[in-house]
């Protein structure tokens, strides 16, 4: 009696917990089809992508890792995708940026299969990790300002803050304000609150119409990448070696770092490792293969997913709650896709996600030059050249430098050398 009673108090915390992580990521759902509309990719395509993607890793991690991780497209990632490589190469289009996720996700699942991952993960230097994290921060955070109108292109000073008198400037920075207030008194699920805030706004206002609510999901496109002959072919074609590579790079200690943090706050490390670690990362890198053939970009696991273990979760049905409200949502495409359309609906999210995720230079050593510079360069290169992969490469290239001067050339993993090689390499002869 008192085991069955323990039971259904245990499964109620799960379920809790699952749907406070659905609400705190939520917002992907939205936020995805409008990054990777800036690429052209369809926005029923996206929608219907993003959501496959999601369902995919998240079952994976709840019936095969067991894990409360929920799994879905990366904030970062799909800036990436839409603004770095379909966008900024010439006579690339999604179809041959798809290609290259796909190639990617083949690589990062055979990783997973294998010690080389945790091999490729210690070789990494730390701060070069939390320079790319904060560098993708800014990154996203410079598109949501962008979005909405915040700032602006200028002639002059390349960057000027926007027209604050415009109704839609104003209505995102009510949003930004809004959520912002919400984030600092730790509500959970503050960024999707905001959204729903700023809709009623819209709506209020006759700034937001609906066609519809409700609709079957749908890939209009059908599949965007699944045969590898084709896709190393357009590498091949359009070089796009670095941003094979950094897709691998960035998802590999992305995941392995939300999935480590997550798994120490709920509890669950033994020893200080994680039992079935490799499970968890193989469902990723699985989410990460299904999404590119469907469309979207790689998946990660989320952060999110911590607010979810505050509440109690600790086992993968908290995760299957996760997937099975997602699949619900894969029906309301229509109302998605009018939320969609108003930047100040979307934008204020991305500058959110993009505040949390610069947190992360403080862990960067700046009291050591030969640390700080090539963090430094990572971080700014990023959001100036609209280009992770360059500011990744950059880094890379920098680091050995002042450890080979001062005599530290020991510390350096052998394979940055190797890795900073192919990117100066990259760069010189591929770049554009």
């Amino acid at each position: 009696m008192l085991h069955d009673k323990l039971v259904t108090i245990s499964l109620r915390r799960e379920v809790l917990a699952g749907l406070t992580t659905f609400v705190t990521m939520a917002y992907i759902s939205v936020v995805n089809p409008v990054v990777l509309g800036g690429a052209g990719v369809p926005f029923q395509q996206a929608f219907t992508a993003t959501i496959i993607a999601t369902v995919v890793g998240t079952l994976l991690m709840a019936l095969y890792a067991n894990y409360p991780i929920a799994i879905a497209p990366g904030m970062g990632l799909n800036a990436y995708f839409a603004y770095s490589v379909a966008s900024s190469h010439h006579g690339i289009n999604y179809h041959v940026a798809f290609s290259a996720v796909f190639l990617a996700a083949i690589i990062f699942v055979l990783l997973s299969l294998t010690p080389l991952r945790t091999h490729l993960i210690n070789a990494i230097p730390e701060n070069l990790k939390y320079a790319i994290t904060a560098g993708i921060g800014l990154f996203i955070a410079f598109i949501g300002l962008r979005m909405t109108g915040i700032v602006r292109a200028d002639p002059t000073n390349l960057v000027a803050l926007g027209n604050l008198h415009a109704p839609q400037v104003l209505l995102a920075l009510a949003g930004l304000i809004f959520t912002v207030i919400l984030m600092s008194l730790q509500v959970p699920g503050a960024i999707f609150i905001g959204i729903v805030f700023i809709t009623l706004i819209t709506l209020i206002t006759g700034q937001l119409t609906f066609t519809g609510i409700a609709a079957l999901p749908r890939l209009p496109e059908g599949l965007l990448a699944y045969n590898p002959v084709t896709a190393i072919a357009d590498t091949l074609h359009y070089g796009l070696y670095g941003a094979i590579f950094s897709f691998v790079l960035v998802t590999i200690f992305d995941t392995t770092g939300t999935v480590l943090g997550v798994s120490r706050q709920a509890g669950l490390m033994v020893d200080g490792k994680l039992p079935r670690a490799e499970r968890a990362f193989l469902a990723d890198s699985i989410a990460t293969l299904v999404g590119s053939i469907f469309g979207t970009s790689p998946t990660s696991a989320y952060v999110e997913s911590a607010a979810g273990v505050a509440v109690g979760g600790r086992t993968g049905i908290t995760a299957l709650v996760v997937a099975i409200l997602f699949i619900l949502t894969a029906f309301f495409s229509p109302l998605i896709s009018a939320l969609s359309a108003v930047a100040a609906i979307t934008g204020p999210a991305l500058i959110i996600v993009g505040s949390l995720m610069i947190g992360q230079i403080q862990h960067i050593h700046w009291e050591h030059f030969d640390e700080a510079f090539p963090a430094f360069i990572t971080i700014l290169i990023m959001p100036l050249s609209s280009s992770i992969a360059d500011g990744i490469a950059l880094g890379f290239i920098f680091y050995p430098i002042p450890k080979l001067v001062t005599g530290h050339w020991r510390e350096v993993h052998p394979l940055v050398y190797i890795f900073a090689i192919l990117f100066l390499c990259q760069l010189l002869l591929f770049s554009r």
